[in-house]
């Protein structure tokens, strides 16, 4: 995507970083640019703001649910399980 216009920074670069963006898994520098960038592009900025909103939706429809103990206690059992079986079957051999 580009929106025609020059920038310091690829439209398609930006909006391959949003989530980093978003996230708040960007550097300073590179922070700052992403946000000149928005500041400057109107396309880029109404696909940041999609963006937000689906982080947003999907904060306040997934966020905060917790597996039930008995869950968890099965799938660590299950997965010491698989660990065991697979340690014993490993073949040793001299050569």
């Amino acid at each position: 995507m580009s929106c025609g216009e020059p920038h310091e920074t690829d439209c398609s670069e930006v909006l391959a970083e949003v989530w980093l963006y978003l996230d708040h898994e960007c550097d300073d520098r590179r922070k700052e640019l992403l946000q000149t960038h928005l500041d400057e592009c109107h396309p880029c900025l109404e696909q940041y703001g999609l963006e937000e909103h689906l982080k947003a939706l999907l904060a306040k429809k997934c966020g905060g649910e917790h597996a039930p103990e008995e869950l968890k206690r099965r799938l660590r059992a299950r997965i010491y399980q698989q660990t065991t079986v697979e340690i014993t079957e490993v073949e040793v051999t001299s050569e």
